[in-house]
């Protein structure tokens, strides 16, 4: 704590406190108050808070390096979209997006086009928004009614909610293809049942929200492949990338989901994920500009000439463009690959560990993306449930999502532990440690104040 000022306003109170200070929640103050008392205040307000980086439920970053966190503070006055004023900044998001396009393996000669957008979520709605515009100029090609009946757009029921979002703004049916125990991703054997002639598109998820298992989007390319050499009105893929899209390349470069698949149309990600930038980045990259609807590329000047914009938001900071580059930069391409590489170890030593306790069914055991989801085994003994498990997680500050999965297996209560970079192994050592304490505590209460038969919604799908 800083050392105590006389020259300090006299009426600065210790740590914010001062009688004479309200507090607005519905309607402004009147008058101003010292900028040192406004700090304290919000600063107490903040202070039941969660500690950031033991909230095993995100997947956005929740550390980033000094230098890092400096160059976002010099930078967050600069607004994205002023590229005109901003010609180094525009220069950046360019390169950004070259740099995420080699590594999505796009073709040397497809003219591949892309933008940063406000997270992952914005780059989906405009893949479905490219999705419905070219399916809707292909259906008036081939005489097809568009008026007849809804469009609709095919995904797994492990879909991350921006999906829904987009179909109910767009007006698009949502066709969902229930995931089984067989099958916790889409079956590449049954997708086909959900695709006619109204399609949009089909979205491949490399990493579900609520497990974080890959579709097998080679065989989704393959079906689909077979699908449109038999129909005039074609269906393609867009992949949701949002977790995947930044860690796979570095970690199974050799793994075929991206540009190389032939019906792969387009891809988003995430940057604030395993892209390492705070909350706040997504990227979105079409293999090539003709399969952008001109309807959706706006154009603003740009040092005497024009430059297409295509994001939804306008007026946002560049900061976190600017730190996705230094990212890149810094790091490159060996440092992405060795820090992923030992997140993905600790999420497998994690996974190892809950295995020993015995108790759990391992549904992901992070050697895919680093994510750890489980279920408690059948045991008709046992007076407790993951949710109680969750509280007493949360009173040494853990954070970690119990929730049950989607239609056809919501009666399996599962808990998703997301291990990003800065979960080191000796961190992840104190976890275990307090889930074992955690779990015998729970054993040994005499009181439990539960349901059995409750059956709880909340979680994380973000």
């Amino acid at each position: 704590m800083e050392e105590y000022n006389v020259q300090r306003d006299v009426d600065s109170p210790v740590l914010g406190r001062n009688k004479n200070i309200n507090i607005p929640i519905k309607k402004i103050c009147k008058d101003p108050i010292n900028p040192r008392n406004a700090y304290r205040l919000v600063e107490d307000e903040l202070l039941n808070e969660g500690n950031a980086r033991q909230n095993l439920a995100t997947f956005c970053q929740t550390y980033m390096i000094d230098e890092a966190k400096e160059l976002m503070r010099d930078t967050m006055d600069k607004n994205a979209i002023d590229k005109s004023e901003y010609p180094r900044t525009a220069e950046l998001e360019n390169r950004c997006v070259s740099i995420i396009a080699n590594l999505w393996n796009v073709g040397e000669d497809e003219k591949f086009i892309g933008s940063s957008t406000v997270g992952s979520s914005e780059a989906c709605m405009l893949g479905g928004m490219a999705m419905k515009f070219r399916w809707r100029e292909m259906a008036k090609k081939a005489g097809l009614d568009i008026n007849a009946r809804k469009p609709n757009l095919v995904i797994t029921s492990g879909y991350q909610i921006c999906w829904k979002k987009f179909c109910v703004y767009w007006d698009i049916e949502l066709r969902t293809v229930p995931m089984d125990e067989n099958c916790l991703s889409m079956d590449p054997e049954k997708f086909l049942d959900y695709v006619d002639d109204y399609t949009i598109g089909v979205v491949g998820l490399l990493g579900i929200t609520y497990t974080g298992k890959f579709d097998d989007i080679k065989r989704l390319d393959e079906k689909l492949e077979q699908y449109n050499a038999q129909h005039d009105i074609k269906v393609y893929l867009h992949i949701d990338a949002a977790s995947g899209g930044l860690f796979t390349p570095f970690v199974n470069p050799e793994l075929e989901w991206d540009f190389r698949l032939k019906n792969v149309l387009s891809i988003n990600t995430s940057g604030h994920k395993y892209g390492m930038v705070y909350p706040g980045i997504g990227w979105i990259v079409w293999r090539d500009e003709k399969y952008l609807p001109s309807e959706l590329v706006f154009k603003v000047n740009y040092l005497g000439g024009e430059l297409p914009t295509i994001a939804i938001n306008f007026s946002r900071s560049a900061s976190h463009i600017i730190c996705q580059y230094f990212n890149f930069l810094r790091l490159g391409y060996n440092g992405y690959r060795e820090i992923h590489t030992s997140t993905r170890e600790v999420a497998m030593y994690i996974s190892k560990e809950l295995e020993k306790i015995g108790i759990f069914k391992i549904y992901n055991d992070g050697c895919n993306l680093p994510i750890v989801c489980y279920s408690l085994k059948d045991d008709d003994n046992r007076e407790w449930t993951l949710y109680e498990l969750a509280d007493r997680l949360l009173m040494k500050g853990w954070q970690v999502p119990a929730y049950p999965l989607p239609e056809n297996m919501s009666d399996i209560v599962i808990q998703r532990i997301v291990v990003r970079s800065d979960l080191g192994i000796n961190t992840a050592k104190s976890y275990i440690e307090d889930l074992k304490a955690a779990i015998k505590d729970i054993e040994n209460a005499r009181i439990l104040y539960h349901d059995k038969g409750e059956k709880k919604t909340f979680g994380f799908t973000h």
